[in-house]
């Protein structure tokens, strides 16, 4: 088993470098999933056979022992030199390759268990939600808002709330669901959503917009122009609008799912939002690459909703809850 053992840790371990590199991409619940069968197997066999048969091997040890210490005091012998303790406790020493896979299990189904129902960590990558967050910002997504989902195939098996408008929602992108997006929610199933001239108009209403002071890009050096928007429902948030940047989507939207539902102009783009999807932006509203671009996200395609930056290593205070 040993030899298997070093082979299945290799394997991941080439895995994960790839992976980390961006040589590939993987679905990390899969292989979560896949760990915990596989340590589930070996915390088994340690349990009903590894363990049982080194029990007996140091049981017939001490017995052996027993029986040639009795032969040898028959004989008039009461002194041996022989450590058979040491023996006995290496027969029961537990092998590398089970300290490394059974001796896992219980954490890594803990976090298999935590990471599918209740709470995932998620990175920032990009900036297509500042201002609320940034690049390198380490949120917590909630598992079980929108209902409880079987792992790996994220059927939903129990339904709870359904997403609003303002909730920033993680997603597997439509285009590639090995790919986790972030963006905010501002369409619901039966929303008309438009967005012309750079503003929202939701239902054929207005979003109203406060303007705050200029948000500054430390890493730029640039300010950008923000606003507080309003999406109807007691939902406020901070977003960010270039007046430089064109209104038009037409030429940048790609064929997708539902795309009969939208109507692409000089203006903007205005949706329908099918039964059973959502339409999302970036709070970077013009260097967003959200639901104008790629279409509508099915709710089998939802993770969950984030709620909490918990660290940012270039900047402690972003630590804290969002909306």
């Amino acid at each position: 088993m040993g030899p298997l053992t070093g082979i299945l840790y290799a394997c991941l371990a080439i895995f994960g470098t790839g992976w980390y590199l961006g040589k590939w991409s993987g679905n990390f619940s899969l292989l979560l999933f896949i760990l915990t069968v596989v340590t589930a197997a070996y915390w088994l066999a340690e349990r009903f056979v590894f363990l049982p048969r080194r029990l007996a091997a140091a049981a017939t040890l001490t017995h052996q022992d027993g029986e040639r210490r009795a032969e040898l005091a028959r004989l008039g012998i009461d002194k041996v030199d022989m450590d058979v303790e040491s023996a006995r406790q290496r027969l029961l020493a537990q092998p590398w390759w089970l300290d490394w896979t059974a001796g896992l299990f219980p954490v890594i189904l803990m976090v298999f268990l935590l990471r599918s129902f209740l709470f995932e960590p998620f990175k920032i990558p990009s900036g297509s939600m500042i201002p609320t967050m940034e690049i390198g910002d380490l949120i917590l997504v909630n598992k079980f808002h929108y209902g409880i989902r079987i792992p790996v195939i994220n059927k939903k098996v129990v339904p709870l709330n359904d997403p609003q408008r303002g909730d920033v929602m993680v997603f597997r992108y439509p285009v590639d669901p090995g790919i986790d997006f972030i963006k905010r929610v501002v369409g619901v199933p039966g929303d008309e959503i438009a967005y012309i001239n750079q503003k929202l108009y939701v239902n054929g209403t207005l979003a109203p917009l406060q303007q705050l002071d200029d948000y500054y890009d430390e890493d730029r050096r640039t300010y950008s122009r923000q606003f507080r928007e309003d999406l109807g429902n007691g939902v406020t948030h901070r977003l960010l609008v270039d007046p430089q940047q064109p209104s038009s989507y037409g030429m940048r939207a790609r064929q997708f799912p539902g795309y009969e539902n939208c109507r692409y102009t000089a203006e903007g783009v205005t949706c329908k939002v099918p039964a059973g999807h959502y339409f999302m932006m970036g709070d970077n509203r013009d260097n967003s690459e959200d639901s104008r671009f790629w279409g509508f996200v099915p709710d089998e395609n939802i993770v969950g909703r984030a709620f909490f930056v918990w660290m940012n290593f270039g900047s402690l205070k972003r630590i804290g809850p969002f909306h």
